[in-house]
């Protein structure tokens, strides 16, 4: 009872990617540039997007985590949402994220600047377009193209047809290494799960997670460069 196996876990959620992966690769180019070009979105530096009560958090692709780590290692932690847990109480995450100051402020952001702007992450350079499918308000999975639209920056600005060509491109490579990534991860902690001899049981994660909500240490296994790397971490390191 609460016991899944390797299949009933990983199987689905990556024959899903798979298919969100060729979606995303198969988009038409024209559309989601009309869509651009519509929208007409341009920066007002505002800075609500680097902010953790607007964008849950940011998530760190491998070479992003190794230039975050030159720059300021204290910058990084595993990404929020641990998805899954062993049998003995470890939990598993597919990378890292950028940790967030007492209000909710990314570690980068200094008087509504970021202080590595021509370093900084993919989903920053790309943000607000998207080109994912996820559930609306009513619960109708369908295609994004526009991450808060209408609650920041500017509309209607003239974009020009090689403008939009080029944020198409950026935001399809973008979305298509993320996906790229998970897959490769639930591969991976597939293979480890099994190898180990280890099991996902669904009242451990429970337990465990009630303990780290209330302040309890934990241990995670966040993946990157096709290893898991531990790391022992508290709720109050998402808080600080």
């Amino acid at each position: 009872m609460g016991e899944k196996s390797f299949h009933d876990i990983f199987t689905p959620q990556i024959e899903q990617l798979d298919e969100e992966y060729r979606a995303v690769s198969d988009y038409p180019e024209d559309h989601f540039c009309e869509i651009i070009r519509d929208v007409g979105f341009e920066c007002n530096f505002c800075a609500k997007c680097c902010t953790k009560e607007f964008n849950g958090h940011v998530f760190l692709l491998d070479g992003e985590v190794d230039c975050i780590r030159d720059i300021n290692p204290d910058a990084l932690l595993p990404a929020p949402g641990f998805d899954y847990c062993d049998q003995q109480g470890n939990f598993y995450v597919a990378g890292y994220c950028l940790k967030t100051g007492k209000t909710g402020e990314c570690f980068f952001l200094k008087d509504r600047r970021c202080t590595i702007y021509e370093k900084r992450p993919k989903i920053c350079r790309i943000y607000p377009f998207m080109i994912y499918r996820e559930p609306d308000d009513r619960g109708k999975v369908d295609w994004r193209f526009i991450s808060g639209l209408n609650e920041h920056g500017c509309y209607h600005s003239e974009c020009s047809e090689e403008e939009c060509r080029q944020i198409y491109l950026e935001t399809r490579e973008y979305e298509m290494a993320f996906l790229d990534h998970q897959i490769k991860f639930l591969r991976f902690i597939k293979d480890f799960f099994e190898k180990n001899s280890l099991r996902y049981i669904r009242k451990i994660y429970d337990d465990k997670m009630r303990e780290f909500n209330k302040g309890k240490k934990i241990i995670v296994y966040v993946y990157g460069h096709d290893k898991f790397e531990r790391k022992e971490i508290s709720i109050a390191d998402y808080r600080s």
